[in-house]
């Protein structure tokens, strides 16, 4: 699967003079496309914390790239992956490459946000999404968010989870203002305690912590 280097900016095309603005060519919509998964997997906090902390050894960045080419490349190779396939892709990932187990459901918000971007640039042909998840990226560090990794068990005390874009309002519209929070600083807490390992009643361990390869 391809890697996803990070984007570079870009602005929606326009007709020369400042007139009406012009739906981007296909290849353009494609780039901003693959450029937002980007931005939407570097904005998820436990991906985040994962590669801060280098859970995926010393070239995690590189993982977090090749992460991003690898959804691009799920899309291109099964059109038809639904939401419920783009949320194990994504939980697959992390617990293979990061050794994470995601437990506060933001996968989901991940994988819809992906999705809402995939429509507006797709069948809408509208850039106008690309553009703010951009500046979001951006301005990133100016805002703030509470998260937890822990080292086993479910994070009770994690009441501001991470979302995307809503996929629709009441009126049945992409609904792109609840995403304007979307992208906060974050502040991890780590408990350091090491638990026995839990078995499930297949005998498998659960793994729910991380270690560095």
């Amino acid at each position: 699967m391809a890697s996803q280097s990070a984007p570079s900016g870009s602005g929606p095309t326009q007709a020369p003079g400042g007139g009406v603005r012009l739906p981007p060519p296909p290849e353009k919509l494609r780039q901003h496309f693959d450029n937002g998964i980007w931005y939407l997997l570097s904005l998820w906090p436990a991906l985040h914390v994962a590669v801060r902390d280098s859970w995926g050894g010393p070239d995690s960045n590189d993982k977090r790239d090749w992460f991003a080419g690898a959804v691009s490349d799920l899309f291109v190779q099964r059109p038809d992956t639904d939401h419920d396939d783009l949320v194990l892709f994504l939980l697959q990932v992390m617990q293979d490459e990061f050794d994470c187990n995601v437990e506060d459901d933001s996968e989901e918000d991940v994988a819809r946000s992906i999705y809402v971007l995939r429509k507006r640039l797709f069948e809408d042909k509208d850039a106008g999404s690309f553009s703010e998840l951009e500046q979001r990226w951006r301005n990133r560090g100016q805002l703030k968010m509470n998260i937890q990794v822990v080292d086993n068990g479910t994070d009770d005390d994690d009441e501001d989870d991470w979302q995307g874009f809503d996929e629709e309002d009441e009126d049945g519209d992409i609904n792109m203002e609840a995403a304007e929070e979307a992208v906060p600083n974050l502040v991890p807490t780590l408990k350091k305690e090491k638990p026995e390992p839990e078995v499930d009643d297949d005998g498998f361990t659960k793994v729910t912590g991380k270690k560095k390869r």
